[in-house]
């Protein structure tokens, strides 16, 4: 196990809650009004880029514990 990456990861999955776990949250009581094309684009980005980054997090998170070396 390697200690200072899981740290690192860790630092990272918090970064990227800051960042952007409240971006893709679900609003309480939905909405009343339907969001147009260009604000359903912005929130699938939104989840694509917070997706992406929580997928290369876990893998470095595993990495990390297997001691698997980095880009490997």
């Amino acid at each position: 196990m390697d200690a200072e990456r899981l740290n690192e990861a860790a630092a990272r999955l918090q970064s990227l809650d800051d960042r952007l776990t409240y971006k893709i949250r679900p609003r309480s009581g939905g909405s009343l009004v339907r969001p147009s094309p260009d604000q359903l684009e912005l929130a699938l980005r939104d989840l694509a880029v917070y997706t992406v980054e929580l997928k290369e997090i876990v893998a470095e998170l595993l990495g990390a514990l297997t001691g698997t070396p980095r880009g490997g």
